[in-house]
């Protein structure tokens, strides 16, 4: 897994490959300054994110709570129809704004 943060406008977080139980701690740890940080604008590019287990769902989650404690904004753009099926069965996907 690769994660690639940039700063423009927005915070946009783009994540490249698998985000399993394997690959989870080294996602928090590459987001913590943005959960850290102001996190106004943020969007979650998951246009090459190949796979999402339940440790991945749960960073996204604390990416959310964090948004909504900071009065920010959290977006998830690209999501691939299989990786969206998760959470839509896991219920997560009313939790979170789409594009």
């Amino acid at each position: 897994m690769e994660v690639i943060i940039t700063h423009e406008l927005q915070t946009i977080i783009t994540i490249k490959g698998r985000l399993d139980t394997v690959c989870a701690p080294n996602f928090e740890t590459a987001i913590a300054p943005v959960i850290l940080g102001e996190m106004k604008d943020v969007v979650i590019d998951c246009t090459e994110l190949d796979y999402i287990s339940s440790s991945g769902l749960r960073q996204f989650l604390i990416l959310q709570k964090t948004a909504n404690t900071k009065q920010g904004k959290l977006t998830i753009k690209e999501m691939k129809e299989e990786i969206k099926e998760i959470f839509d069965m896991t219920g997560f996907t009313v939790l979170f704004n789409f594009e």
